[in-house]
């Protein structure tokens, strides 16, 4: 999938053409990192961003699992472009571990479809501020890993 910023200064393209899994979180820190209702997260297998221009930041943040979450943003528009957790990002020159992902940021995703959406996962509904699909895969906090 195509992906880029609010501003297009940063483009990049997933290693797959669909996520592997789609979420909805309504969780309080998704709310306040897309000034929305909830935020959606796109799981993909772990890849690098280009960055040739430098305009990559990278906010860190803590779980509630007791990660460190880097959120990588466009310095130019603020966008976020997607997170990952720190214990995935490899040292230079090695590879990611097993399994790794990165969350790229719904609003990134060129070609992001409503189908696509219907089959969408619901995390943390319990702090939702806005209704659940009927059917839709929910849970009141998140799976346990």
């Amino acid at each position: 999938m195509n992906a880029r910023c609010q501003c297009k200064a940063i483009t990049f393209q997933t290693p797959l053409p669909q996520p592997l899994q789609l979420y909805i979180c309504h969780c309080t820190e998704c709310r306040h990192q897309s000034s929305s209702a909830f935020g959606i997260s796109a799981f993909f297998p772990y890849f690098e961003i280009p960055d040739p221009s430098g305009l990559i930041g990278c906010y860190t943040r803590p779980t509630l699992k007791g990660h460190q979450l880097e959120c990588l943003f466009c310095k130019n528009c603020g966008a976020r472009l997607l997170h990952r957790r720190k214990q995935y990002v490899p040292a230079p020159g090695e590879r990611p571990p097993e399994g790794a992902v990165v969350r790229v940021r719904g609003g990134c995703l060129e070609g992001l479809t409503k189908e696509m959406l219907d089959k969408a996962v619901h995390l943390w509904c319990k702090e939702a501020v806005v209704g659940i699909p009927a059917g839709a895969i929910s849970w009141e906090e998140e799976p346990v890993e």
